[in-house]
């Protein structure tokens, strides 16, 4: 396993990522061109509504309104007063956050022009360089057959290329080994995050969900002390079958491979029926884990998936609610 425990000089950084992550910088030249400054406009720079800060400060004393969470009602201050009262905080603006990374074989696949992988890192690039560059810390679990990689919480834009760079090679490193031995096991990942996170932080959780059972407790229990949201990762095709005729089928995991006859509507309808039995299923162990969830499509186009994020979080701050607020695509 691999960490960047130790922060080299400026210029070392510097030379090593000019010699060594060429991808990773101009993938994120391309994310800070065609998605950041779209998103500066839509979200007009209020990057608070996507995170919630470890602190709170006491801003203000105002008439209780239809939504507000009751929790912050001054029983004093309405005693006195005959007319219920709130409290007003103010979120400390500086927090970190964590993204850990499902990067096993199977968000590798696309139906289309990208793989869950390209959405993964675009999704990543974006959020990290959005809350870095307000001073916040962002840090990474890397896993692959098993956790590959600890980035600690670091801020700028050069620990932002770090990140990227570690995903890139991991990607480098599936292409050379294309097999992986076994499913996903994401309870180990999740423990292993329990235990490397000492503080409270914002967690997100970006995977496929396409793993061995027994993630939801150590979900549950991540819960319990960090702000965790699940970026749920998926095809279209994962879904429902297009008519293709005889086509073959191999489990990226497993490397299992089976012919199906996609003519077949019989098929088609059995295997759609499963998938949405599965997406529901998926949808509940979320939500009973107290999770908000984004649902990142491989035909998404990121700036509208990211509103939809801001949007989703703006209305679980004003209703004060614990409950997951899925956002389908």
């Amino acid at each position: 396993m691999k960490s960047w425990w130790r922060k080299a000089p400026a210029a070392a950084n510097d030379e090593r990522l000019i010699a060594e992550a060429g991808g990773a910088e101009r993938a994120l030249r391309r994310l800070e061109w065609t998605v950041i400054r779209r998103l500066d406009g839509l979200l007009q720079g209020d990057y608070r509504t996507l995170m919630r800060g470890t602190g709170l400060d006491l801003a203000d004393l105002r008439e209780y309104q239809h939504h507000d969470d009751v929790r912050h009602i001054d029983w004093n201050v309405t005693a006195r007063l005959q007319v219920p009262h709130v409290r007003v905080f103010t979120e400390d603006r500086e927090m970190s956050a964590w993204f850990v990374l499902d990067l096993s074989r199977s968000v590798d696949f696309g139906s289309g022009r990208r793989a869950k992988r390209e959405i993964s890192a675009g999704f990543v690039g974006v959020l990290a360089r959005l809350l870095t560059r307000h001073g916040n810390r962002v840090g990474a679990l890397v896993y692959g057959s098993d956790l590959e990689a600890v980035i600690p919480p670091r801020s700028g834009r050069r620990h932002v290329l770090h990140l990227l760079h570690a995903m890139e090679r991991r990607a480098d490193k599936v292409e050379k080994a294309p097999t992986q031995k076994g499913m996903t096991r994401l309870a180990d990942l999740l423990k292993s995050a329990a235990t490397l996170m000492p503080r409270r932080s914002t967690v997100f959780v970006v995977s496929d969900f396409l793993s061995e059972p027994g993630w939801e407790r150590p979900l549950g229990q991540l819960v319990q002390r960090h702000e965790v949201i699940a970026v749920r990762l998926f095809d279209p095709l994962e879904l429902e079958l297009p008519d293709l005729g005889l086509v073959p089928l191999r489990d990226a995991e497993t490397d299992e491979q089976l012919w199906v006859d996609t003519h077949d509507a019989g098929f088609r309808k059995r295997f759609a029926r499963l998938a949405a039995e599965r997406e529901a299923a998926l949808r509940a162990s979320l939500a009973k884990a107290g999770v908000d969830a984004l649902e990142l499509s491989t035909s998404d186009d990121l700036v509208e998936a990211i509103v939809r994020f801001a949007d989703m979080r703006k209305r679980r701050t004003r209703i004060g609610s614990g409950s997951m607020k899925a956002v389908a695509a």
